[in-house]
C-alpha cells in the first residue's frame, strides 16, 4: 500500500511539473496568454519539438490522477457508510472557487474549474454500473472527438494568416486581471473541451485503480498501456506536433492523453521496481505531489513574476533566445518547488492552499455540529 501511495504521489510531482512545462511557453511569449489562440502558428522547428515533449500530455496525467482521487474519496465514503456524492459536492465547489481565483488573478487557462465542473457530474457516476460508466465515457470521447474534429477542420479551411500573432500583453498586473475578465467566454473556452475529454480520463482513471495499475499485480495491464501509450501515441503525436498548426487540437486533446496512458504506466513501473530509501529526484517529485495544488498555483504565479512586465520582465527581455531559455526557465521553477515544497513539508503536514482547502472544507460541518445537539 505504501508503495502505491509513493507511485500516486510521484505522479502528481511529474503530472505538476510537466503541466509548467506547457504552460512557460505561454508565460515567455511576450504576447502572454492570448498568444494561445494563435495555436503555435509561428514556431520553428526546435521550438516546435520542446513543445512537443509537454503539451496536453501532462494535462492528460494530471486529468487521471484526478480519477483516481475521485475513486479513493467514493471508496473512503462507502467504507464509512457516509452519503454521495454528500460532502464531496462542497469539495467540487471549492475547488471552482480555487480556480477562479487562480483564472482571474494569475492565469488564463486554469485547468482547476474545468476539474470541478467534471468532478460533479462523475461524482454521480463513480458507483454505477460498468454498463453506464461505459456508456458516458463513449458519449463523452464521442462529443469530444466531434468538438474536435469541427475546430480542425475549421482551421484547415481558414484564410492562411489567419491565426497570426497577438499583440503585446499588458505590463500591468491590473489590466492583465482586466483582460482576462473582458475577454471571459474566449479564455474559458476550453472548458468546452476539458469537461468531456475529463469525464472520459476521470472515469478511466477509476477503472485503472479498480485494475490495479498502481500495484503489483497490474504489471501486465502496465505493459500494454505502454505499448499503447508509448509504442503508438508518441510518433502520432510527434506526426500531428510538426504537421501545422491546423492540428493544434488533435494534438493536445487527442493524441497528448494517450501518451499519457504510456506516461502513467511507465512512471509507476518505475517507481514500485525502485528500492531502499528515496534520492533527492524521487523525494522531491513526490513533496511536489503532496502539495500538488499549491505547487500548482504559486509556480505560475512564480512564473509570472519572472515573465511578465509588472515582474522581472524576462519575455520581452529575452525573446531573442527563444527557445533556449525556456527550458532554462521551466528547470529554474521546478528546482525552486521541489526545494520549497520539501521545506515546507518538514514543517507542516499539508501544503499551504491544502491547509486553507481543508480549514474551508471543514467549516460548514463544524459550525454545523453544535445545532443537531
Amino acid at each position: 500500500m505504501d508503495r502505491r501511495i509513493g507511485a500516486l504521489d510521484v505522479l502528481r510531482g511529474v503530472a505538476i511539473l510537466g503541466t509548467l512545462g506547457t504552460n512557460i511557453w505561454i508565460f515567455t511569449d511576450p504576447a502572454g496568454p492570448p498568444a494561445m489562440l494563435g495555436f503555435g502558428g509561428d514556431a520553428g522547428v526546435a521550438e516546435t519539438f520542446l513543445r512537443f515533449l509537454s503539451n496536453g500530455k501532462f494535462l492528460g496525467l494530471l486529468t487521471l490522477l484526478f480519477g483516481v482521487g475521485l475513486e479513493l474519496q467514493y471508496r473512503s465514503a462507502v467504507r464509512r457508510g457516509l452519503a454521495w456524492p454528500g460532502r464531496y459536492l462542497w469539495r467540487a465547489a471549492l475547488l471552482f472557487a480555487e480556480g477562479a481565483l487562480h483564472f482571474v488573478l494569475i492565469f488564463e487557462f486554469d485547468v482547476l474549474m474545468g476539474y470541478a465542473l467534471t468532478s460533479m457530474i462523475v461524482a454521480y457516476l463513480i458507483g454505477r454500473s460498468e454498463r453506464a460508466v461505459t456508456a458516458w465515457m463513449v458519449g463523452a470521447g464521442t462529443l469530444l472527438v466531434a468538438l474536435v474534429g469541427l475546430v480542425t477542420l475549421a482551421l484547415l479551411t481558414a484564410p492562411a494568416g489567419a491565426t497570426g500573432r497577438a499583440a503585446a500583453y499588458p505590463d500591468g498586473w491590473l489590466d492583465q486581471v482586466r483582460l482576462r475578465l473582458d475577454n471571459l467566454v474566449v479564455f474559458r473556452a476550453e472548458l468546452v473541451l476539458i469537461v468531456p475529454l475529463g469525464i472520459v480520463l476521470f472515469l478511466l482513471g477509476a477503472r485503472l485503480m479498480r485494475a490495479g495499475v498502481f500495484e503489483e499485480r497490474g504489471a501486465r495491464l502496465r505493459g500494454r498501456l505502454m505499448a499503447a501509450g508509448l509504442g503508438l501515441g508518441v510518433p502520432l503525436n510527434l506526426l500531428t506536433s510538426f504537421a501545422g498548426p491546423a492540428w493544434f487540437m488533435v494534438d493536445r486533446y487527442l493524441m497528448a492523453p494517450l501518451v499519457a496512458l504510456g506516461l502513467l504506466a511507465l512512471i509507476t513501473s518505475i517507481t514500485l521496481g525502485m528500492k531502499g530509501a528515496p534520492g533527492v529526484l524521487r523525494r522531491g517529485l513526490t513533496n511536489v505531489g503532496r502539495t500538488a495544488l499549491s505547487c500548482y498555483v504559486f509556480q505560475n504565479l512564480a512564473a509570472g513574476v519572472l515573465c511578465y512586465g509588472w515582474g522581472l520582465g524576462l519575455a520581452a527581455r529575452f525573446d531573442g533566445l527563444r527557445p533556449w531559455w525556456v527550458p532554462v526557465a521551466w528547470g529554474t521553477i521546478c528546482l525552486l518547488f521541489m526545494v520549497l515544497s520539501s521545506w515546507w513539508l518538514r514543517r507542516f503536514e499539508r501544503g499551504p492552499l491544502e491547509l486553507a482547502w481543508q480549514w474551508a472544507y471543514l467549516a460548514p460541518f463544524r459550525t454545523a455540529a453544535p445545532a443537531r445537539r
